[in-house]
C-alpha cells in the first residue's frame, strides 16, 4: 500500500472515530412505500415485507420530524430522502414534499423513472425537489431485462432527460452491474454522456434479496476487479464516475471514489421504515433495527440505541475479519453486508486478491 495512502487512511480513521461520537445526523431515509411499478431482478428488499403492506401514512412521518427530530437539528443540514418501493407510487409525494421544504429541509428521492412524466417532474420541483437519483441499469436489452419491464429503459431515460435540462437540480444515474453488462460498460457511458450525465455511481450487486438466488447478477472476483480498473481509467479521463460506499478497496482507495470509505450508516445516517422500524440504511438486515417510530422517542433511539454502528468491534471477533490487519480502516466493510448471525456476507478486499496492508 502506497506510504500516502496509508497515512490518509489513518487520518481518516481519526475522523471517523470523532464523528462516531458526535454521530451528527445528516441524511435520513424514508422507505415510504414498498409499492413498484417494476419487479428488478436484483432488489435488495430482505423479502420479509410484503408489497400489499400498506403505505405509512404522511402524518405519522411528519410527525416524528416535527417532534423528534426539528427540535434538535437544522432542518437545513438532513437531507430527507424518500424511497421506496418507488417514491412515485404515491399520490401524495408531492404534498410531502411541500411539507418537508415548509420546513426547512431539503429532500430528494431515488427512482427507477417510469412514472416520472413532465407534469409530475414540475410538481415535484414546485414542491422543493433538491436531489434525485436515477437507476439505469445498461442499454435497453438488459436494463428491460434487469427491470422485467418492456417500458422500463424509456421511463429511466425520459428521467435523465429531464433532470439535464434542469440547471438547479442536483442528480446523478447509478448503475448495478452484472455479468451481463460488465462487458458494455464503455457503450452505457457512451450512451449517459450523450444524454447529458456529468454524474455516474456504480454498484456491484450484493447476494441478498432476489439477487442471491441469481447468480448471474454477481460480478465474479475478476469482473469486480475489471470495474474497479475501469472507473480509475473513467476517472484519469476526466469523468466523474465512482464506485459506491459499500466496501473498503485497499490500494484502490482514493481512485475510485471522492473520498475514502467509510459506512455512515448509524454515524450520520438514519432511515424509518415502512412499519416504523428505525435503521440505518433502508437495506440493513431486520436484527440491526434499534425501534420503532410507535413505540419509541426517535431521538432517543438516534442519542443513544446505535451502539452496534458506532462501535464496531464486535465485528472483528469472528473470520475473515478476525485477523485482518485492515480492520481499523474497514470497520467490516459496510452493515448491510452483515448477516442476521451477523456473520460478512462479502470482503471487497479478498475479492480484489489483495494482502493485508
Amino acid at each position: 500500500m502506497r506510504a500516502r495512502l496509508r497515512l490518509a487512511l489513518w487520518l481518516e480513521k481519526l475522523r471517523r472515530r470523532n464523528l462516531q461520537k458526535i454521530h451528527p445526523l445528516e441524511q435520513l431515509f424514508w422507505e415510504s412505500t414498498l409499492r413498484c411499478n417494476v419487479h428488478c431482478l436484483h432488489c435488495g428488499s430482505d423479502c420479509i415485507s410484503s408489497i400489499e403492506t400498506p403505505d405509512m401514512p404522511a402524518e405519522d412521518f411528519l410527525r416524528v420530524i416535527d417532534t423528534e427530530i426539528t427540535p434538535h437539528v437544522k432542518p437545513r443540514s438532513v437531507m430527507v430522502i424518500i424511497s421506496g418501493g418507488e417514491p412515485l407510487m404515491r399520490k401524495d409525494l408531492a404534498e410531502v414534499g411541500r411539507a418537508l421544504q415548509q420546513r426547512g429541509y431539503p429532500w430528494g428521492m431515488v427512482t427507477n423513472g417510469l412514472a416520472l412524466t413532465e407534469k409530475k417532474f414540475r410538481e415535484l420541483r414546485e414542491a422543493g425537489l433538491r436531489s434525485m437519483t436515477v437507476s439505469l441499469d445498461g442499454l435497453e436489452e438488459d436494463h428491460i431485462w434487469m427491470r422485467q419491464h418492456p417500458l422500463a429503459f424509456e421511463g429511466a431515460c425520459r428521467a435523465i432527460r429531464l433532470c439535464v435540462n434542469e440547471p438547479y437540480l442536483a442528480w446523478d444515474v447509478v448503475t448495478c452491474v452484472n455479468q451481463r453488462t460488465i462487458d458494455h460498460l464503455p457503450a452505457i457511458r457512451d450512451l449517459l454522456w450523450g444524454m447529458g450525465v456529468r454524474n455516474w455511481r456504480i454498484f456491484g450487486i450484493d447476494p441478498m434479496g432476489r439477487a442471491a438466488d441469481n447468480p448471474e447478477l454477481l460480478l465474479t472476483d475478476e469482473q469486480f476487479r475489471q470495474l474497479m480498473d475501469f472507473i480509475v481509467a473513467e476517472r484519469e479521463a476526466g469523468r466523474h464516475v465512482s464506485y459506491s460506499c459499500e466496501g473498503f478497496l485497499g490500494d484502490y482507495e482514493g481512485r475510485v471514489r471522492d473520498y475514502l470509505y467509510q459506512c455512515a450508516a448509524g454515524i450520520s445516517v438514519a432511515s424509518i421504515l415502512i412499519d416504523g422500524s428505525i435503521s440505518a440504511c433502508t437495506s440493513i438486515r431486520g436484527k440491526y433495527y434499534q425501534g420503532n417510530i410507535y413505540r419509541d422517542s426517535f431521538w432517543d433511539v438516534w442519542e443513544h440505541k446505535f451502539e452496534a454502528y458506532r462501535d464496531r468491534s464486535w465485528m472483528k471477533k469472528n473470520a475473515p475479519c478476525k485477523d485482518c490487519k485492515a480492520f481499523d480502516f474497514c470497520e467490516g466493510n459496510g452493515m448491510h453486508l452483515r448477516r442476521e448471525d451477523g456473520s460478512l456476507m462479502l470482503c471487497h478486499l479478498q475479492r480484489l486478491g489483495q494482502k493485508n496492508p
